[in-house]
């Protein structure tokens, strides 16, 4: 059981380097032709594997695949993915990859850094789509990836894999835009397939979230049903969802285990205590999980007093998250008894506005804050003085005189009042590309409705001016929303109730309110 790790970590230099003054001259527009299965297919190389290289050139330009073609990869991954174990058993090397999160380019750089998979048997922990907008792109190209190389490339599940998480995220609007939804389903199926958690050499314990209450051994993990929507709560869920406390290894208490996690609005937090146990009690080295973004890419955890290896790891592949977070990705590669941390940063990509918003809504604020402030510009022509002068001699009476200029102070109240609603929007515009990545997924937390403005009689506050640069610790503040569990639609909690009616079985909590979490806390407490 005995390991060394070696704790210096290769950095890599040639990231780009962003200047003040970068103007692009000339821009290649994304290729207008799909690839079809001819062209991505290669019936030579014995069972029609998919043309790598061909695809990912195609993918790196912005390129698409026809829909038929598309779910060809999504639909042959899925059935090698259904093949496989829920805990599945993988030997060293390898090299072991956390979140990627759409960041497709910053995919190309983590294969760069950790080696081309045709020598190199590589470990993904989850987390593939949403937040970032080349979702389907990390998708398509690493299923192909699992059918070239179905004996060394594997994937595990994310907690964002999953209906419920691509809805309220990005990764369906994404399909739709660049695909269909039969393309967004096809993701959803091969999804339900993939694995929970894996070992390496029977020591290394991988799995994206963490470790569960009801789960005490590895057999545990074998007998749960993988091939369905993770429930919102029991061991499915811990494995995808949980986290170690914020104190880990140094709680003040060292008998609780598990505790509920409220930062997630679901699962648990994990003591040392509760790692620990399970690493010996199922006669392992170390927990390696994902989930969580990290300064530096990786965070290593207090060591297990027998081993002295580190109880548990944290390893984050998304450099520069969401395009605000600043920080490193990591991969870990393993080989004969060596544990080694390659960090890489950041590509340049392709830019979206957030939550793939159209380019003209966004800019509506700006046109009609202009157009609003030349409209009052033209009536302060007419000036006070110039309302009253001389309007007797076009032989009307005092009382038409008034209405004519009461007339004309109404409207340039009402252009004034117009021109701060375009004003209010316009701030919000602005802080939706200072947000970046962590525009609320809400169409109307992102922006302030017009109607509604309109209706507070142009009473409109301004908004909070967003940082345009932020340290790590400022952008996980303001994205903690975003990491907790999403509400439960109508839609999606009737299709809960027919699942059970069906099933005869209640696998998931349906209502996800505050008494969830009190029901978590008790279950907790009678443990």
């Amino acid at each position: 059981m005995a390991s060394t790790m070696s704790t210096a970590t290769k950095k890599d230099s040639s990231a780009s380097t962003a200047t003040a003054n970068t103007h692009v001259r000339c821009l290649p527009s994304p290729p207008t032709y799909r690839l079809t299965i001819a062209d991505l297919f290669d019936t030579s190389t014995g069972g029609g594997k998919p043309r790598l290289e061909r695809l990912r050139e195609h993918l790196f330009a912005e390129g698409r695949l026809e829909e038929d073609a598309a779910l060809m990869i999504i639909e042959r991954g899925e059935n090698l993915l259904r093949s496989e174990n829920t805990l599945v058993d993988l030997e060293a090397p390898i090299t072991v990859c956390g979140d990627i999160h759409g960041q497709f380019y910053d995919l190309m750089k983590l294969i760069e850094v950790g080696g081309s998979p045709a020598t190199t048997r590589y470990l993904f922990m989850g987390d593939y789509v949403d937040r970032g907008y080349f979702s389907i792109e990390c998708v398509l190209y690493l299923w192909a990836l699992k059918i070239h190389y179905s004996n060394t490339f594997f994937l595990l599940r994310g907690n964002h894999e999953c209906r419920h998480l691509t809805e309220y995220f990005t990764f369906k609007t994404e399909c739709k835009i660049k695909y269909t939804e039969r393309v967004y389903d096809a993701c959803m199926r091969a999804f339900d397939c993939l694995p929970l958690a894996a070992l390496i050499d029977k020591q290394f314990f991988c799995v994206h979230g963490g470790l569960s209450p009801e789960i005490h051994t590895l057999d545990d993990i074998k007998k749960l049903d993988r091939f369905k929507e993770p429930p919102p709560y029991g061991p499915m869920c811990d494995l995808l969802w949980s986290d170690p406390v914020e104190d880990y290894g140094h709680e003040k208490s060292h008998d609780e285990k598990y505790l509920f996690n409220a930062t997630r609005g679901c699962s648990y937090f994990y003591t040392f205590k509760a790692v620990n146990d399970f690493l010996v009690r199922n006669n392992l080295l170390t927990v390696i999980r994902a989930h969580e973004a990290q300064d530096v890419g990786y965070r290593m955890y207090r060591k297990c007093p027998s081993s002295g290896f580190p109880s548990l790891m944290t390893i984050f592949s998304a450099p520069n998250y969401l395009d605000v977070y600043q920080n490193k990705a990591a991969i870990l590669k393993y080989d004969t008894n060596i544990v080694n941390i390659r960090q890489f940063n950041s590509s340049p990509h392709p830019y979206w506005l957030p939550n793939f918003m159209n380019v003209f809504t966004w800019s509506l604020p700006f046109v009609g804050e202009k157009v609003t402030e030349m409209l009052i510009n033209i009536l302060n022509i007419c000036s006070e003085e110039e309302l009253v002068h001389d309007l007797s001699s076009e032989q009307q009476n005092d009382n038409d005189n008034q209405f004519r200029r009461d007339a004309i102070r109404s409207k340039i109240r009402a252009v004034g009042k117009m021109a701060k609603v375009y004003a209010s929007l316009r701030e919000a515009s602005e802080n939706v590309i200072n947000l970046k990545g962590l525009t609320p997924v809400s169409p109307s937390s992102s922006s302030t409705n017009l109607n509604e403005l309109i209706d507070d009689e142009g009473d409109t506050s301004e908004h909070p001016k967003v940082p345009t640069d932020f340290s790590f610790s400022t952008a996980k503040t303001f994205d903690q929303i975003n990491e907790r569990m999403p509400p439960w639609s109508d839609a999606e909690r009737k299709q809960r109730f027919a699942n059970k009616n069906s099933t005869g079985k209640d696998d998931s909590n349906l209502s996800h309110t505050d008494s969830d979490n009190e029901r978590i806390e008790s279950t907790n407490a009678e443990r």
